[in-house]
């Protein structure tokens, strides 16, 4: 069921066991920022992407850093780069796993058309995971995966962001290559490009928001409170702003989001954090960051 619905949405989603699937992932994988730089055309409607000042060894040594601390918690593989899609390092918008699937996004601007048309991905699932592929990239309707769904593994459950990265088609063909039981959909504020930069759901248990994210916050909190309160750590516009809403779970009780995030973050928000049993992990990504995403922007789950 996909739904704008919360009262539809809950009638469901409450009675859904987190039965799904693991709550997160077994490995994960990132592409190297090669050839960083601003993307004109994604910097269209991303509102955190700097004007200037993009460093490219920053961003390098960031990377690398990245992996190291990730690979401390879960496999964590590398794929280069490619110059000529400066938004590569944020692959989570372009692929997507289950388990025995992987799912292709189809992107909105044509500068990340291209990381779609990656073999060596592609082949690596197909030809060493063996997994099938869902490829949605050569249909019309933006659906930017888990950059504009928020995804609870365990219970099989989808928060839908609706912005020009993802349209109503779009989020019900991602609802449904995922295979979840039930999807919100909820139009994000003036200014949002992804719901994961507002929404997280820390390993099916617990949720980082920021309320001022979404057009109408009023149905999301509703959902949310009724799913993992009182485990909903309500984030501040500065807390938004520095991309502590950009976090995961990467293990049953650690989230992970940039050094800048954690920063960030007021006393609440950390109690908050804590009483849910999340220890936070924290990596410096200021370069990275200055591309308009952060920590979770930068993987891709592996399930």
């Amino acid at each position: 069921m996909i739904t704008r619905d919360v009262d539809a949405f809950l009638a469901v989603a409450r009675d859904c066991a987190p039965d799904f699937g693991p709550a997160t992932a077994r490995a994960a994988f990132l592409v190297v920022p090669d050839g960083f730089a601003r993307a004109a055309e994604s910097a269209g409607d991303n509102r955190y992407m700097a004007a200037a000042g993009f460093d490219g060894a920053c961003a390098l040594a960031e990377h690398r850093a990245l992996q190291r601390a990730m690979s401390a918690e879960l496999p964590t593989l590398a794929f280069p780069g490619d110059p000529r899609a400066p938004d590569g390092l944020f692959p989570n918008n372009v692929f997507a796993t289950v388990p025995g699937r992987l799912v292709v996004g189809r992107m909105r601007y044509p500068v990340r058309r291209l990381e779609a048309r990656r073999e060596d991905v592609r082949r690596f699932f197909t030809d060493v995971m063996g997994y099938e592929v869902h490829d949605l990239s050569t249909q019309e309707h933006p659906c930017e995966l888990t950059g504009v769904m928020v995804v609870d593994r365990a219970r099989g459950l989808g928060f839908a962001g609706l912005s020009g990265r993802c349209d109503e088609e779009g989020a019900a063909l991602v609802h449904h290559a995922f295979g979840l039981r039930a999807t919100l959909v909820a139009g994000l504020a003036p200014g949002e490009y992804h719901a994961n930069v507002v929404l997280a759901i820390l390993a099916g248990r617990a949720a980082l928001v920021c309320p001022d994210g979404f057009a109408d916050p009023g149905p999301v909190l509703a959902a949310l409170d009724a799913l993992y309160g009182p485990h909903v750590v309500r984030l501040s516009a500065a807390e938004r702003g520095a991309f502590a809403g950009n976090a995961i779970s990467l293990g049953p009780d650690t989230v992970w989001m940039s050094a800048g995030a954690e920063a960030a973050l007021s006393g609440s928000s950390r109690s908050g954090l804590a009483a849910a049993g999340f220890e936070v992990r924290a990596v410096p990504l200021e370069a990275i960051e200055a591309a308009g995403g952060s920590l979770r922007c930068c993987v891709a789950e592996i399930y």
